[in-house]
């Protein structure tokens, strides 16, 4: 075994030029075969095990540059700055501000087996640690906490019904308001805001962008002069 001051050296270059190892890498560059001593010599430094592939990675904790999520990648391998995947999982719910679904988490967390996420979630709520709740036929998974749960519900159903409003399309009786609202006395088009603005005032909820699709589909242009008001130019 290396002296402590030579596997401090040895294990600062190795991961000055490697970033993550195994524990076989350790061994090779601590010269020895004791798990006991490579983590003493670890501990001494500071270092993380990895998230992904079952902690099987190590690494500094000078080293990581953590995103705003805590967590950092070296190629294929995460980790981050609470520690296992189940700490890691109970941090990113807790701190969305609507919880999240597994989609939501596997595209954070990059994990090469998905069944680790799935298994890892059903022993977070079996354990009280996260709560599963069904919104639109999918899972999100919110805080253990009823209080901080609540507002995560809430801020996700208020997210789910903006989405719903921006991607619908206007009926047909609101296209003919659009259409009405944007020829029938102004001297030029008004923009897709004005229009909107105007709706607003008459009960018509709609949003800029549903104008925007009205004015696409009859090729109406903002600023452009209308019939009516070519009409009576040409009429004086």
């Amino acid at each position: 075994m290396l002296t402590p001051q030579e596997s401090e050296k040895r294990l600062k270059r190795f991961f000055g030029k490697y970033r993550v190892g195994e524990l076989d890498d350790l061994f090779q560059v601590l010269q020895t075969r004791s798990r006991m001593s490579v983590f003493r010599r670890l501990k001494t430094l500071g270092y993380l095990s990895s998230f992904t592939h079952a902690g099987r990675y190590y690494t500094l904790t000078s080293l990581p540059e953590f995103d705003r999520w805590g967590l950092w990648f070296h190629r294929h391998v995460g980790f981050s700055k609470v520690g296992t995947l189940k700490a890691t999982i109970v941090e990113l719910v807790q701190s969305a501000s609507d919880g999240m679904t597994p989609k939501e988490m596997r595209g954070l967390l990059r994990l090469p087996v998905s069944n680790t996420l799935y298994n890892t979630l059903h022993e977070l709520v079996h354990s009280a640690q996260l709560q599963s709740q069904r919104m639109a036929g999918f899972p999100v998974y919110v805080s253990a906490d009823p209080e901080r749960a609540a507002q995560q519900i809430a801020a996700r159903e208020a997210l789910r019904a903006s989405l719903a409003e921006m991607l619908r399309v206007a009926t047909d009786e609101e296209v003919v308001e659009v259409l009405v609202e944007a020829l029938r006395a102004a001297p030029e088009i008004p923009t897709p805001d004005t229009v909107a603005g105007r709706l607003v005032a008459r009960g018509v909820r709609l949003e800029p962008h549903h104008v925007e699709q009205v004015y696409e589909e009859h090729g109406l242009v903002p600023g452009k002069k209308t019939a009516r008001s070519r009409s009576k130019r040409s009429g004086r």
